[in-house]
């Protein structure tokens, strides 16, 4: 894990410096800075990263703005660095792609422990599907696993979402989490269960990470995601996929 490519992206020199070090002296060998949103889009179009630290108070476009511009390139982790730490600000880089976010000022360390957990979750997802990958180039059959809900269909083996017949792009975590649902349908979950089943750790305080990502799925297969029909909130309990079908599953 220690040569992953990380990117810092800042307009304050002391804290790319700060966050160099302290990465450095953490055995991350590979790790590049920017100063500004155009350097940074332009780094991530030349240069495949595994996690992207963005300030959001860039000079000119700011890292929310430029965070879905550098989603069409990625889906590595990114943490946003935000001087601002109301409810609103957090979920508004949630919604443009982010992964985490750190307030200012901050604890080095604590920057350092948050990578190394996204780290972690993107590069074992990642390896996850390149074991399925090659599972299916190895075997001689053409077995696949297939989660029908009518509207969608979840491809379990080939890691593919397809909405009223059309492929879908999903990001991994929303895909696993989704792949989740899928496998438990009409069963409730809380958002610390949800974390801790899918993200593989013991859930942060803060849990706006499931809700962001449920608003992903959401986008992805609800008719209307302002009004949704199949992941709904169960009020103080959590969430569910509502299935309505007994045909769930087809193997071939």
């Amino acid at each position: 894990m220690n040569d992953a490519a990380i990117l810092l992206v800042d307009d304050e020199p002391a804290i790319l410096t700060l966050l160099q070090t302290v990465l450095h002296k953490e055995g991350y060998t590979q790790v590049d800075s920017a100063s500004t949103g155009e350097e940074a889009v332009e780094a991530c179009q030349q240069k495949t990263y595994d996690l992207i630290v963005l300030d959001v108070m860039l000079p000119g476009r700011s890292g929310i703005d430029i965070c879905p511009f550098i989603r069409v390139t990625t889906e590595a982790p990114i943490l946003f660095l935000t001087a601002k730490s109301s409810d609103f600000d957090k979920l508004t880089g949630f919604a443009v792609g982010g992964d985490d976010y750190i307030t200012k000022p901050f604890n080095p360390m604590e920057v350092v422990a948050r990578i190394r957990s996204q780290l972690r979750r993107h590069l074992a997802a990642k390896e996850k599907g390149l074991n399925v990958h090659n599972h299916i180039h190895n075997e001689s059959s053409t077995a696949f696993r297939i989660y029908d809900f009518g509207r969608f269909q979840v491809n379990e083996t080939a890691g593919e979402l397809s909405v009223n017949g059309k492929l879908v792009p999903c990001p991994t975590l929303v895909f696993q989490l989704l792949l989740f649902f899928c496998k438990h349908p009409n069963r409730i979950f809380s958002k610390r269960e949800l974390y801790e089943r899918v993200w593989g750790e013991e859930a942060f305080s803060d849990d706006n990470t499931v809700m962001v990502h449920i608003h992903r799925i959401r986008e992805r297969i609800e008719a209307d995601p302002s009004e949704p029909k199949l992941i709904v909130n169960v009020r103080g309990l959590g969430y569910k996929l509502v299935h309505h079908s007994d045909k769930r599953i087809a193997s071939q």
